[in-house]
């Protein structure tokens, strides 16, 4: 992972920076915002900013954001000043730590914020075939197209890939060509110079240049419009590239992993994807299958989500009861492995007692997963059923306000009472989380008090 830290390295900063490189970071260092933009624009990237909470944080997020340069930031301070740690988070940052550091800290926010460590697990065999062959081709040059349903883990494929690859000490970089707009992709992956348009108020450094060396992967690349396509061909044929507004091609030597969960010869065939491309970017296909098809991946996914999530919330690791195991065996997972993610990471938090149990794992409508069940198994497992089916009964009747207090508070509780953890979890700005909790706290309604620490103290404040 790479971090670019942001302020003064007096003593405790820089050790934290230490701790961070223990962990296996990369890291770079400048002192004013101003500095880090410019660096980032340079195309010298980082994956994390941690920045001092003493400067602009909402100012370097915004200059950020005006290039197009989307990086968190997580915030940190010698003197655990509440207020500031508070402002920190309302101007963007996702995490406060706390100095002077330690260590498991500093883990669990790199871990948390960058999300690095992204294993690939799979025990059912059509998906071990798949990664059989990825093995074979993982230190070859080839371009690969992975495909498959949203949510397989075709982005977790691409980083095995070049984890695997004889690039692997070199950047892995990631653009979703369906998330940005026509207009700015070009600027985005192959740079702009100083007055190519408007706004261009300097060089930026496109995705090519920045993977230089290493692994561009082309998110779900079947969104890429025509044009755009063509100039994309001439990358990957002959290794240069030239920059919006620039008058010398630049050369590049990357390697190319893109993604689509559509099917690309039938893009070709209604004339909306260059068939030239894809042949070059076809060399090798890996499709993944849907997590349906792969039924026995889903009980040691479920088993690793709980552990990472256990350990990101501060919870104690429970195991799945046997009922858990056969409501999540027995649900067809529409969203595949990132549907799956959420429901253990809801689990997680929304269990009681000794074991994950069934009425635990719910949908995103906080419907139990278990109604399913009765339909496919008798005996212990239709008593699971009709158990969840009589907690499920006892929502009926309340309003999505009242859910959605219910879900607030039960998250809030278990998360110990850390705001920023728990609207993390909720999908939901921290802003948010407060002015909800200010409102039910009028209603006359206990909230939790964070237990401990900086984060305690800024969520008093916040709350």
């Amino acid at each position: 992972m790479r971090l670019l830290v942001v302020g003064r390295l007096s003593g405790q900063l820089a050790a934290a920076v230490k701790m961070a490189m223990a962990h296996g970071a990369k890291v770079q260092h400048v002192e004013r915002t101003d500095q880090a933009t410019e660096q980032l624009r340079r195309g010298q990237g980082a994956d994390l900013l941690m920045v001092d909470y003493n400067l602009d944080i909402g100012g370097l997020i915004a200059n950020n954001d005006a290039e197009r340069i989307f990086v968190p930031v997580v915030a940190c301070g010698v003197d655990n000043d509440a207020d500031k740690a508070a402002a920190a988070i309302r101007a963007g940052a996702k995490e406060f730590i706390p100095l002077p550091p330690e260590a498991d800290l500093i883990a669990a926010v790199l871990s948390a914020v960058a999300d690095d460590e992204r294993p690939m697990i799979s025990a059912d065999p059509s998906m071990q075939a798949v990664v059989k062959l990825a093995d074979q081709v993982a230190r070859s040059e080839a371009s690969i197209l992975i495909t498959g349903e949203s949510g397989v883990g075709k982005e977790v494929m691409a980083r095995y890939l070049h984890v695997n690859s004889k690039r692997s000490d070199r950047p892995f970089i990631s653009v979703n060509c369906a998330a940005i707009p026509d207009n700015l992709l070009e600027s985005e992956l192959f740079g702009h110079e100083k007055g190519a348009f408007t706004g261009a108020v300097a060089r930026r450094i496109g995705k090519f240049e920045e993977a230089d060396g290493g692994t561009l992967l082309l998110d779900e690349i079947s969104e890429m419009d025509a044009r755009l396509q063509a100039k994309l061909l001439r990358a990957i044929q002959e290794r240069v590239i030239d920059r919006v507004g620039g008058t010398k091609p630049v050369p590049v030597n990357i390697r190319i992993i893109a993604t689509s969960n559509r099917d690309l010869a039938k893009s070709v065939a209604e004339g909306s994807f260059r068939e030239d491309l894809l042949y070059r970017l076809n060399v090798v296909n890996l499709r993944l299958p849907s997590l349906r098809e792969r039924p026995g991946d889903v009980a040691v996914l479920a088993d690793h989500f709980v552990k990472k999530y256990a350990a990101a919330n501060g919870v104690p690791v429970r195991p799945l009861s046997a009922d858990a195991r056969r409501a999540l065996a027995a649900h067809r997972w529409p969203g595949n492995v990132r549907e799956l993610e959420n429901a253990m990471h809801r689990a997680v938090l929304l269990a009681v007692g000794n074991e994950i149990d069934a009425e635990a794992i719910r949908l995103p409508d906080g419907q139990p997963l278990t109604g399913v069940v009765a339909a496919t198994d008798s005996g212990p497992a239709a008593r699971a059923a009709q158990t969840a089916d009589a907690v499920s009964r006892a929502y009926v009747g309340q309003t999505v306000a009242q859910m959605e207090k219910t879900l607030i508070l039960d998250t809030l509780t278990h998360c110990l009472g850390n705001r920023t953890h728990a609207a993390n979890i909720l999908g939901i700005s921290i802003r948010t989380l407060r002015n909800k909790l200010n409102e039910y706290a009028d209603e006359g309604t206990a909230i939790m008090a964070p237990q401990n620490g900086v984060a305690a103290n800024y969520g008093q404040s916040a709350a």
